[in-house]
């Protein structure tokens, strides 16, 4: 699987054209057409971080930020949930370590003599 085929796993339902996904890709250090790496912490952060990219260019739109009725069915509240998501992505970006951070320990030196 590569980085691209990664990120749209984590985007679904968001159509963009190629060619912006590997700009917002390679914006997060991350080259589209490389081989993702599961294990890797640093890797899975940096899918996250296009994928919040994305989804605060998406909130920039001012056009999604009306409600819309469609026959019976009203779409309220789309703009708010966005930002909701956004800020689940943003705690969890922010709690994920990287690949240095996960081989150092987390040794804290009180005292030294």
């Amino acid at each position: 699987m590569t980085n691209l085929q990664r990120l749209l796993l984590e985007v679904q339902g968001i159509n963009l054209d190629q060619n912006e996904l590997a700009v917002y890709l390679q914006e997060n250090e991350l080259q589209p057409f490389d081989e993702y790496n599961p294990s890797s912490a640093t890797a899975k952060r940096n899918i996250y971080k296009t994928a919040l990219s994305i989804l605060e260019s998406i909130a920039n739109n001012v056009q999604l930020m009306k409600n819309y009725k469609h026959d019976d069915m009203t779409v309220t509240d789309f703009h708010e949930n966005l930002l909701n998501r956004i800020d689940q992505l943003e705690r969890k970006i922010r709690s994920m370590k990287t690949d240095e951070e996960n081989q150092q320990g987390n040794v804290f030196m009180l005292f030294n003599s």
